[in-house]
């Protein structure tokens, strides 16, 4: 398996569009097609111009202008990321619409902390070291289109079942949102873990 494809599949799972349409079930049942694909195109291009920017100059805005460790990036990321875990498989969906809260912007709270968030942005940390930057914003865009691409055919599947079978996607819905808690659980600990040992093999 080549580096780049193990970078691009790194992404793509954090971004898992699966996930994220679960988180804006709201959003995908109140906008219509056109509508939500515009303001996800917009929340796709906020997070690539962040994510580029954080595979190129990681070191550099953690070092200088953060003046942090990227571990306790780490650490704090798994912890807020493990807090939404907890938070949705106690509340299901509504607990993401609690932490994205009513923005007129909506494409900006899409863009965080849906897109953008702990997860994603080590990834992009970790793409950037890996990588020249040509090919690590390469690679990056490429995983931030194919998962928007696998949410409007998402929203497509959802728009189309529903009117048919609205009980099951509901309960799909509420079900599959706890399951992929456990996921974004194990995510977090790993984070967490992660940077522990760095803080660690410094002492």
């Amino acid at each position: 398996m080549s580096d780049a494809f193990r970078s691009f599949m790194l992404l793509l799972v954090l971004l898992n569009p699966f996930l994220v349409i679960i988180y804006l079930v709201d959003v995908v049942a109140r906008l219509e097609g056109k509508r939500f694909s515009k303001v996800l195109l917009r929340a796709g291009l906020i997070a690539s111009v962040v994510f580029c920017c954080f595979a190129i100059l990681g070191d550099v805005i953690f070092s200088r202008l953060v003046q942090a460790e990227f571990a306790s990036f780490q650490i704090f990321g798994g912890i807020i990321f493990l807090l939404i875990g907890v938070q949705f498989v106690f509340r299901g969906p509504a607990a993401i619409e609690l932490l994205r809260g009513e923005s007129e912007h909506l494409a900006g709270a899409i863009a965080m902390p849906i897109l953008i968030g702990p997860g994603t942005i080590s990834a992009c940390v970790i793409i950037g070291k890996r990588h020249d930057p040509l090919s690590a914003c390469g690679i990056i865009l490429l995983a931030v289109v194919v998962s928007l691409s696998m949410i409007i055919v998402l929203k497509w599947v959802h728009d189309y079942v529903r009117p048919r079978n609205a009980r099951l996607i509901d309960r799909y819905i509420e079900v599959a949102g706890r399951i992929t808690a456990l996921y974004v659980g194990t995510v977090s600990i790993e984070m967490i873990m992660q940077g522990a040992q760095a803080w660690f093999h410094k002492f």
